[in-house]
């Protein structure tokens, strides 16, 4: 059996499971990151956006910590019940900062 024929546990070949994206979706993936992490670089500098430039920053490292793992980690690829497992944790991670800032910074009654 050539190695782009090696089952996996499920008897399915790995290249008839899901097709992963080749090097120009990757180098399109990379561009619309370097693209979000300029937008975050720039938001910075723009003193009218001093009072909400946590939240900005913290949307739009979550939208590239997503797009790392769904592409590069191949979440996106996988079976659905992995990608459900990583966004309720990442839900749950997001609660406990959002809850522990607001303890930390009297936001929040004891």
């Amino acid at each position: 059996m050539s190695a782009h024929g090696v089952a996996h546990a499920g008897g399915v070949p790995h290249a008839e499971q899901h097709a992963h994206p080749g090097a120009a979706q990757y180098v399109k993936i990379a561009v619309v990151l370097t693209a979000i992490t300029a937008v975050e670089v720039g938001v910075y500098y723009v003193d009218a956006l001093r009072p909400l430039i946590g939240p900005i920053l913290i949307a739009l490292s979550v939208v590239k910590f997503c797009m790392v793992v769904m592409f590069y980690m191949h979440l996106k690829f996988d079976h659905k019940l992995f990608t459900g497992l990583f966004v309720f944790s990442l839900g749950m991670a997001i609660f406990t900062i959002i809850v522990f800032i607001g303890l930390f910074h009297g936001l929040l009654p004891v």
